[in-house]
């Protein structure tokens, strides 16, 4: 006997021996389709291969790319490129201005998403008088999160350009990057704050405490580790997004290294993508490139690496 009828003799018999003991409401027995519960299984079993080679497929090809990025970095990235500015030919090229107004422009991202997010989230769980209003509120923001980024660039133009008079500068980049992202982190803080045992709040009451005290003593430290996770997702997208940034018309060739805020800049974002068209011309752009973008997924993964620390410390601890 193979397998497959060893398994059917065996379902065979559990069907029998739940047709003999089931009883429903009454004492009534209660009958089960041997034939309707193999479909269930043979769907259940379809379902795992399915969604099992989809995940493999989506790893190997992430493989893929990281290696033909790898692969073209190689000979290209070095301590030469890591410190030397832009230029026009391609052996002498750097990215140090591109690293260093990335830096800034997430300095100011930064602060500004977690701080209006989190505060945002508080005031709509925790203050808000339940309502339309409220509703209103909750369902404009989730849909602010679906819009395409450009639209967040042209309001950041719009706004921060031309009428606070920022121009091109790291402040009015920052700042159109934060709008771009707070959907997520408002969202994930909300969330994080919800999922708060109501137990823990009540217990912070009975003491004495006031409401405030109760969210920066009690549901803040809990829910920081919800808060943490909305902030990766959100710092993952805003230093790779490039649409807002060539609204505002961020230079892609810029000489001189931005040392503050207003300062005009780029990133490396804007740099990969002009250096990838100019590869029709100069095909050794796309080795700079991909160094670019291994030094894009390197400066990533410190950011949320750090991020990821502070979120596992609060998980321990609370």
């Amino acid at each position: 006997m193979n397998s497959k009828n060893k398994k059917d003799s065996i379902l065979e018999k559990d069907v029998d021996s739940m047709n003999d003991n089931k009883k429903g409401p009454g004492g009534k027995r209660v009958t089960f389709n041997k034939n309707r519960i193999s479909w269930r299984i043979g769907l259940n079993n379809f379902a795992k291969h399915l969604f099992s080679l989809s995940t493999v497929f989506a790893v190997v090809v992430l493989v893929i790319l990281l290696f033909q990025i790898i692969k073209g970095s190689i000979g290209w990235l070095d301590w030469q490129f890591l410190t030397s500015n832009l230029s026009i030919f391609p052996e002498k090229a750097g990215i140090i201005g591109a690293i260093v107004g990335t830096l800034y422009l997430m300095m100011i991202v930064i602060p500004v998403t977690l701080i209006l997010g989190v505060s945002t989230a508080i005031y709509l769980e925790e203050y808000a008088i339940e309502g339309r209003i409220q509703r209103f509120i909750k369902v404009n923001i989730s849909n602010l999160a679906s819009v395409p980024s450009v639209i967040f660039g042209l309001l950041g133009l719009t706004v921060f350009s031309r009428m606070l008079s920022l121009g091109s500068s790291i402040m009015a980049g920052g700042l159109t990057m934060s709008l771009l992202v707070l959907p997520i982190v408002v969202v994930s803080s909300q969330e994080a704050l919800r999922a708060v045992p109501g137990f823990l709040r009540e217990a912070s009451y009975g003491m004495g405490a006031d409401k405030w005290t109760t969210i920066w003593r009690v549901v803040l430290p809990v829910s920081i580790p919800g808060i943490l996770t909305g902030a990766i997702l959100a710092i993952s997208r805003a230093i790779g997004e490039t649409a807002p940034l060539v609204v505002l018309g961020i230079p892609t060739l810029i000489m001189k290294i931005p040392t503050g805020v207003l300062d005009d800049f780029t990133v490396m974002p804007i740099q990969i993508y002009y250096w990838t068209l100019d590869t029709v011309l100069t095909p050794e752009y796309a080795y700079l490139a991909s160094a670019t973008i291994v030094v894009l997924l390197l400066t990533l993964f410190i950011l949320n690496s750090v991020a990821i620390v502070i979120r596992n410390k609060f998980q321990k601890t609370f």
